[in-house]
Parts: C-alpha cells; sequence; structure tokens
C-alpha cells in the first residue's frame, strides 16, 4: 500500500468518500481515474482507511469478498478480495438496518469467525491460523456499491472497500471444532420468500479456507489480525437487492439463524 499517493489515487480516493458522503453513485473510478492494478486499488482502499480512523471510527474486523462462485459471476470477477470492518458498521440479530446509509443495498448470508487471540506469524500456517480463532457466528452482510448500478470491476470494488456497507451478527457464538463448516447448508428469505441457497463449500471450497486466505493476504500487507476482530469469511450464495421494509432471515445450519429488517 503507499505511503505517498500520487495525486490521482488521491483524487479516486476522494470521488469515493464524496459518494459514499452524498450517497450518490459515480462510474466505474478504474475508467474515470485510470486506476489499474491490485496494487493501485488497495492503494485507493488505504486512503479511505486512514480518513476513516481519522474521523474517529475504528477497524473491528476484516472481510473476504467475491469468495462464491455464483457472486463472482454475478459480478465478472475470478478472485478474492478483502476490506475493512468499522465499528459503526456492526448489527446484532432482529436490529434494523438504517436503509439511509446506503447506495443500493444487497444482502449475503455468510459465516462469520471471531479471533480469539492475534495472528502474527508473517505467514501463518492453516494450523497456526486455526488455533487463533475463538468462535463462528452466522451473518448478513449487506454489501453497498459506490459504483452506479454494480458495474464494478475487480479494481473498482477493492478500491471501494470491498463493496463493504454494514453486517449482521447472530447471537450465539459455536465452537469452530464442533462444525462441519463445508457442510452448512444456507436458506435466506426475503419477506419469508427464499431468495438464495448455498452451502459452506460455495465460500472458497470450505468458510475456514477463505478465512485463512485472508489472514495471509493481510499479513503480506503488514497487518496481523487481532484477537477480538469479526472476520466475514465470503457469501454462500448469490447476493439479493434489499430496500427499506424488507425482512431478511437467514438460516445457516447448525449455526441458527440471523435476521434484520431493513428500515
Amino acid at each position: 500500500m503507499a505511503m505517498n499517493p500520487d495525486p490521482t489515487t488521491l483524487a479516486a480516493a476522494a470521488a469515493l468518500r464524496q459518494a459514499r458522503r452524498d450517497r450518490q453513485t459515480i462510474g466505474r473510478i478504474s475508467e474515470s481515474h485510470g486506476i489499474a492494478g491490485l496494487s493501485a486499488a488497495y492503494a485507493v482502499a488505504a486512503i479511505n482507511t486512514r480518513a476513516r480512523l481519522e474521523e474517529g471510527r475504528r477497524i473491528i474486523g476484516m472481510k473476504v469478498g467475491l469468495t462464491s462462485r455464483a457472486v463472482q459471476q454475478q459480478l465478472g470477477v475470478d478472485q478474492p478480495d478483502f476490506g475493512m470492518l468499522f465499528d459503526d458498521m456492526e448489527f446484532l440479530n432482529q436490529q434494523e438496518v438504517p436503509t439511509q446509509r446506503l447506495m443500493q443495498p444487497k444482502v449475503e448470508a455468510e459465516v462469520a469467525f471471531v479471533v480469539g487471540r492475534d495472528v502474527t506469524a508473517q505467514a501463518p500456517s492453516y494450523g497456526e491460523f486455526l488455533a487463533c480463532l475463538a468462535y463462528a457466528l452466522p451473518a448478513i452482510e449487506i454489501v453497498d456499491s459506490a459504483i452506479a448500478d454494480w458495474k464494478i470491476t475487480l479494481v473498482d470494488t477493492v478500491a471501494d472497500n470491498a463493496s463493504s456497507g454494514l453486517f449482521v451478527l447472530g447471537d450465539q457464538p459455536v465452537g469452530i471444532g464442533q462444525l462441519s463448516l463445508a457442510e452448512l447448508g444456507m436458506q435466506m428469505t426475503k419477506n419469508g420468500q427464499l431468495v438464495s441457497t448455498g452451502n459452506g463449500a460455495a465460500c472458497l471450497g470450505h468458510p475456514l479456507r477463505a478465512a485463512w486466505w485472508l489472514a495471509r493476504t493481510m499479513a503480506q500487507h503488514g497487518q496481523g489480525l487481532k484477537a477480538g476482530q469479526v472476520i466475514l469469511s465470503g457469501a454462500l450464495g448469490p447476493m439479493v437487492p434489499v430496500q427499506a421494509g424488507d425482512l431478511v432471515q437467514a438460516q445457516i445450519g447448525a449455526l441458527g439463524t440471523v435476521n434484520c429488517r431493513m428500515a
């Protein structure tokens, strides 16, 4: 991530900040600002992460995006990405979620993990990573894009903090050793109608693999995962548009149910 970003990178970050502040979508910054490649995209995202921290927000976790083949096909990309989760993005089961903070929200059902102790290794092995995890929770991620009509490239979504919006966590944590995570079935309803189905294997083959990918990727960026942080490991099925008034419920196998109402 660039320490001294060039004017083009700064301008792209400012455009995304302004879009989210005004809740007005913009065209692809990959085209309007000539942002090309993942390194440049993450540099844009890093500028806006610093801006949020300077406003007093805290990073409380991270998300893995684009882990589901179905979602990748929806968006025309072929690899995961990551984004930051801030303290003002978190909601709990059955809470109302304010749609006025969003532009074009969509929901995904996911497995969330809670880090039990710091992941400090520069390239953590799978065993080292597993030893640092405490719990799993059912989650709903409300993704949102500043790019008009969700016509994003990988560069655009990475620059836009992996299209992060808000997220909702279930109540009851479950020890990860108690679960067959790849076999978890997922059913998501909107206003009582089934709108998305999937399973744990849809998330990079296994939700823990997706979370491990995040841990190793963050280590490469010099950012280890911290105890207490939440990892949203990626969608278990296709994402679904929502609007104010919608009631969303996700049932994720033995993890149980999480729901929210879009207010």
